[in-house]
Order: structure tokens, then C-alpha cells, then sequence
């Protein structure tokens, strides 16, 4: 990773400084946990270890335990369905993991964008590339900021992920719906 972390902040658990807490308030706001998130929250370890590995473990961990589903219907699942079912769209799964970190302490934020995937050559064949909704988190880790965990993938980051909005609460991130028929000028 090509980012580094506050040294208080190295370790998980940390707590924000009292000025940084003020800031990131909207972030840190936690629905309540029902049965299954509170048995979920209570399997993760709260032994001190590497801030960095903790997250990339847990964004891993949720990738493998929660299977991937388009779902067409609006709005995202309760984080307490998505484990139920364990099952759910990359919005349902971000925002479980939004929740479980939130619950653990850190700063979230739910992400909606797209996942661009640029052209390919293959045997002499091209893929055009292009792009489908997808929805990730935004982690703050002082420091370097605010780190993308994409938990539907698995993966940390990624060039291809762009963003559209970045919000508290997936409900603020209403899609855009359109299209454009006309020079790339107007």
C-alpha cells in the first residue's frame, strides 16, 4: 500500500483525536445492531494489531462471507438482512461494512460510482471496456485520509472505481438517471 498511517492510529483500536472526532460526527453515527450484526461484531477480534491489515482482513473477510447478487429493486438492504441472507448487491454489502465500522469505531462513508473496465486486447480481439454501477467504502485513517475498501471485490482501492457521490447514508446517493446526445462540448 502506498499510504501510511498516523502513528497513534497504527494499531487498531484507536480513537480519533477530540478535533478529528467533530469533524468525522457524520461518519461515526451507527445504526442500532440487531441480532445477527451484534453476533457478527462480537467474532471480531479487539486484540491490538496493525491498523491497515485489520481492514483489509475484515473487507476480505466480508467479500467471502457475503455472496454477490444483482438485486434491481431500489434502496439497500438493512445490514441485518444482508447477513441473514448472506447475500446482497455491492451496495447492500458496503453498507453492512459501513455499519461494522463504524460500530467498531472508525470513520465510514458509503461510496456510488462506477466500476470502469478499460479496453483489453486479447488473441487479437478487443474488449471496448465500459463501465456498471457499483458501490464501495471510504475509510478515514488519519494521515493518509480517506482509504476506498471495495468489499464486494475484496480488494483495496482500485483506478477503475469512480466516484459519483460519497455520502453518510446511501439514501443520499440517489442514482442519476439520462443520457447525452449531443458534442462532448455543450
Amino acid at each position: 500500500f502506498d499510504f501510511f498511517v498516523e502513528t497513534d492510529a497504527e494499531t487498531f483500536p484507536f480513537a480519533y483525536p477530540e478535533e478529528l472526532r467533530a469533524e468525522l460526527a457524520p461518519y461515526l453515527v451507527t445504526e442500532p445492531a440487531g441480532p445477527l450484526l451484534t453476533e457478527f461484531l462480537a467474532t471480531i477480534s479487539r486484540e491490538p494489531t496493525n491498523t491497515v491489515n485489520f481492514v483489509v482482513d475484515l473487507n476480505a473477510h466480508l467479500a467471502g462471507a457475503i455472496a454477490y447478487g444483482i438485486r434491481m429493486e431500489p434502496g439497500v438492504q438493512e445490514p441485518e438482512h444482508t447477513l441473514g441472507i448472506k447475500s446482497g448487491s455491492c451496495r447492500d454489502t458496503s453498507w453492512l461494512l459501513v455499519q461494522i465500522l463504524r460500530h467498531l469505531g472508525l470513520a465510514a462513508r458509503f461510496v456510488s460510482g462506477y466500476l470502469y473496465s478499460p479496453p483489453r486486447w486479447k488473441g487479437g480481439k478487443s474488449n471496448l471496456g465500459g463501465g456498471h454501477t457499483h458501490a464501495w467504502v471510504r475509510v478515514y485513517l488519519p494521515a493518509c485520509g480517506w482509504v476506498e475498501f471495495d468489499p464486494t471485490n475484496g480488494i483495496v482501492g482500485n483506478t477503475d472505481l469512480v466516484r459519483v457521490a460519497v455520502t453518510c447514508d446511501p439514501k443520499q446517493a440517489t442514482p442519476l438517471h439520462g443520457s447525452w446526445a449531443g458534442a462532448a462540448d455543450d
